[in-house]
């Protein structure tokens, strides 16, 4: 497989003619089977995961909000009309979430009166207090608003108070502890998938002590903090959505390697290489990279790498210390913690030598129904299902699944 960056992709090709007329041709189709499937009794989810993965995704803010729930398995005719009222006085998140929501502008249309985006977010502030007051096992953390405020532009407050709340207690679930070890751990899954796919881009991130902390943006506000075009954050998440959730790891892991060249021409130095990366290109095949996303998580399940992200959650890397990510979080340089800390590593052990590498062998047609399966059956946290002792529950399952 061929993740190396072309000059011939680009976020879409132009089309004319005969062309513009078969894409027409198969979006009229694809809305038709979303329709049907969402007119079977019971709704056929699957199909509705296999449309939301496959290109284009969703297509509408319209079907998304008739198919986003399904997703999530939220009955929307139990949503109550009025949610309860939120009390911000003496909320310990109030103040936080206050700041965050004023910051972030630049997350509403452009062009949007003042007024209504100012209503929108005070929306977006009642939301978050909403599901943090109703389950205080939650933990808010700096970026969760750049995913809530998705679901409230697509979805209006209401659907979006009920799909924030199960996204919250299942996919994000890992990021709302009260410590960010199970963040880190998710993030110990990044490498792993770049080794395995390109052995030269790992060797040179390694050598230059880069670590992961520039995907951590990433990670927790499922892109959605770092990308301009809102399509695009949609796009991505019909995408989530239907699937595992680990899957942004994934898509992590195929921006990088689409960048192989800029990173390798990069100065192999942490400070150079953590700008370089933290910086997505505008411009991505979004429906290219997640058509890889894909296979790389078929062809390298959880399972298959949950050994090496728990061996990688042992040593004292760069991002093993709440501290640095803290400092991340708050948007300032890692780069001298990153560096002391891997100067650390070195001076306590001799540096081992990696061996083997594994070729990527492009799946069969059936990706998209695995995909789809594997995401009908989250149930808890990505990092809780992704440790050894879960990995090793799941492969079973995995083998009677996917033959």
């Amino acid at each position: 497989m061929n993740l190396k960056k072309s000059r011939s992709a680009g976020a879409s090709s132009p089309l004319n003619g005969i062309g513009k007329q078969d894409a027409e041709s198969r979006r009229k189709r694809k809305m038709v089977e979303i329709t049907q499937a969402l007119s079977m009794t019971p709704v056929d989810v699957a199909a509705l995961r296999r449309m939301a993965i496959s290109e284009g995704g969703l297509l509408t803010d319209e079907i998304r909000c008739q198919v986003w729930p399904r997703l999530l398995n939220v009955p929307v005719e139990c949503i109550p009309e009025k949610l309860d009222k939120v009390e911000r006085e003496n909320n310990k998140d109030y103040n936080q979430v206050l700041l965050d929501v004023q910051r972030s502008l630049r997350r509403f249309p452009p062009g949007m009166p003042d007024e209504q985006r100012e209503g929108l977010q005070e929306e977006l502030i009642d939301i978050i207090l909403w599901v943090l007051q109703k389950n205080p096992q939650l933990h808010y953390y700096q970026g969760y608003h750049d995913i809530v405020v998705t679901f409230l532009l697509v979805l209006g407050e209401r659907l979006a108070t009920a799909l924030v709340e199960k996204l919250s207690t299942h996919h994000l679930r890992d990021f709302m502890d009260p410590t960010m070890d199970n963040t880190k751990h998710i993030l110990n899954y990044l490498m792993p998938i770049i080794e395995r796919v390109n052995p030269e881009v790992y060797d040179f991130m390694q050598q230059a002590e880069v670590g992961t902390i520039f995907a951590l943006s990433w990670l927790i506000t499922w892109f959605g903090h770092v990308l301009s075009d809102f399509r695009h954050v949609v796009r991505l998440y019909d995408f989530f959505l239907a699937c595992h959730p680990l899957m942004p790891i994934y898509f992590a892991a195929v921006i990088v390697l689409y960048r192989e060249e800029e990173v390798l021409d990069c100065e192999c130095d942490m400070a150079m290489m953590h700008h370089l990366l933290s910086q997505i290109p505008q411009d991505l095949p979004y429906e290219t990279l997640i058509s890889r996303a894909g296979d790389l998580f078929v062809q390298f399940p959880p399972s298959e790498l949950a050994k090496e992200a728990t061996q990688q959650r042992s040593q004292q890397t760069a991002a093993s210390t709440f501290k640095d990510f803290e400092l991340v979080s708050a948007q300032q340089r890692p780069d001298t913690v990153l560096r002391r800390r891997r100067k650390e590593q070195q001076q306590a052990a001799p540096v081992e030598t990696r061996t083997g590498t594994l070729a990527v062998v492009r799946p069969t047609a059936r990706r998209f129904v695995r995909l789809a399966v594997m995401g009908l059956t989250v149930a808890l946290g990505a990092a809780a299902l992704a440790v050894v002792n879960s990995a090793l529950e799941w492969a079973p399952k995995l083998d009677l699944l996917f033959p």
